[in-house]
């Protein structure tokens, strides 16, 4: 009997091996190299030539000219739920594969059982497959969720052969596998949520999920780190990836793209959670603005730019005097590394000495801010909670923060202000290449190249 051959494969980068070694070289990470097996070269050469012959994507096809290509044979379709819709770039696409990740308790099951009930109602075949929950499970959740059960079909099955036979006996449009972590194939001896297993798993489905133009929606469990769990190669196989962040602290649940062959990445949509499921909201920017009445020293508001809208958040920063000979740089939802540099940079351009104090800076709302258009903010909003001097309420700032003290420019200055302007904010500061070419009614702008500038217009 012909012997399987053996590789090993990173689950962080998905570099492989011939050996096992402590440390990927591709990577640098330790420990993360787990052991595949893949398979012997005496298999038949006529199965072999029968899996070509099917190709990964569907049937082989003719040479085309990219112009000759009917876009129109695979038109979009909306999931029924206006911020997923928005996430996935427009609307689900057929034979496209959605993974969708997160915490536990974070709503992941929850959505997609939302998602699935109403395409069913609306004469879209749905099946769901559950492998970590039973059938009464789920449909006590829809019963308590007062979703329409009617017309969706449920199955509770782990093996992988096993859920294509049931699909092509029903030929669903839609197919929710939950998780992939759970599932395993009769041709792979390891375990189930081994990398091997994920890994073919995940490729068996998608295989069937295009070749039948079949809507796929996969959920992926998350390591302690907040990464997805399973080899990295699974990233890439699909066509979109979405977090669904947040936890049990907080209603509220951020669903950001991370991966989208079909429309933007990092797209934000914002959800709630209620006694009835995951409600979306429509109008984000208000729920983050929530402030107190009255003036607060260290909280200002500014605009993000998540995917291809604006958001307004509120920043806070506490500075207070250190009683340790290493004073403490604490951020939460913001770079600490950025914190420390804007810190140096203030001390600098600024004047202002602050090795002596804490600093606390948090992001109102759980939302992460990656893009540097927080920096001028953040700095502002230091300095006012280090004079103990609160800013006007009806004031919001953006703009890039560098090295040498000037201000530079960002992207979708213009919609912006027009965001901030619609909330009812009279003054902003921004960076002068951010000048609207246009006068914004009610909004006062006031433009700044240098950090010093910046400061004068809040003294």
């Amino acid at each position: 009997m012909a012997k399987n051959k053996i590789a090993f494969v990173c689950t962080d980068c998905g570099a492989e091996y011939s050996q096992w070694a402590g440390q990927c070289s591709a990577c640098k990470a330790w420990n993360t190299l787990s052991e595949i097996k893949l398979g012997n070269d005496k298999a038949s050469p006529v199965a072999k030539a029968d899996f070509r012959r099917q190709g990964y994507a569907g049937d082989q096809s003719a040479v085309q000219k990219l112009s000759e290509i009917d876009l129109q044979s695979l038109p979009r379709f909306s999931t029924s739920i206006g911020e997923l819709d928005r996430v996935l770039g427009g609307g689900l696409v057929p034979g496209s594969v959605v993974l969708i990740g997160g915490n536990p308790g974070a709503g992941k099951s929850t959505l997609l059982l939302q998602i699935m009930c109403l395409l069913a109602s609306a004469d879209k075949p749905a099946l769901y497959v559950t492998g970590e929950e039973s059938l009464q499970q789920v449909g006590m959740r829809a019963q308590r969720l007062g979703l329409p059960t009617t017309e969706l079909k449920m199955l509770a099955e782990t093996n992988v052969e096993t859920i294509t036979q049931a699909a092509q006996e029903h030929k669903p449009q839609l197919l929710v596998v939950d998780s992939i972590q759970v599932m395993h194939s009769s041709d792979v001896a390891s375990a189930p949520g081994s990398v091997s297993q994920v890994r073919e798993c995940a490729a068996y489905l998608i295989q069937y999920a295009k070749q039948t133009n079949t809507v796929l929606f996969l959920v992926g469990h998350v390591t302690k780190e907040g990464n997805l769990a399973g080899p990295k190669v699974l990233e890439h196989m699909i066509d979109c990836f979405i977090m669904l962040e947040g936890g049990s602290d907080s209603k509220y649940r951020i669903l950001r793209g991370q991966k989208n062959r079909f429309g933007a990445v990092n797209e934000l949509g914002v959800f709630a959670m209620t006694e009835a499921g995951l409600k979306e909201v429509k109008n984000p920017s208000a729920i983050f603005l929530a402030r107190t009445e009255e003036d607060t020293p260290g909280s200002l508001v500014m605009v993000l730019w998540e995917g291809t809208r604006p958001l307004l958040v509120e920043i806070q920063a506490l500075v207070d005097a250190s009683p340790l000979g290493n004073p403490r740089r604490v951020a939460v939802g913001l770079e600490q590394n950025r914190l420390a540099m804007l810190l140096a940079v203030l001390h600098r351009h600024g004047g202002l000495y602050m090795a002596d104090q804490d600093v606390f800076v948090n992001v109102v709302g759980g939302v992460k801010v990656t893009e540097t258009s927080a920096d001028l903010a953040l700095l502002l909003a230091i300095v006012s909670s280090f004079q103990d001097k609160a800013l006007p309420q009806d004031l919001v700032v953006f703009g890039e923060v560098g090295l040498a003290g000037e201000i530079r420019p960002v992207p979708g200055g213009q919609e912006r202000l027009r965001e901030a302007a619609k909330h009812g904010f009279k003054r902003a500061i921004v960076p002068k290449g951010n000048i609207p070419k246009g006068k914004l009614e009610g909004l006062e702008v006031i433009p700044v190249t240098k950090v010093s500038q910046a400061l004068e217009a809040i003294a």
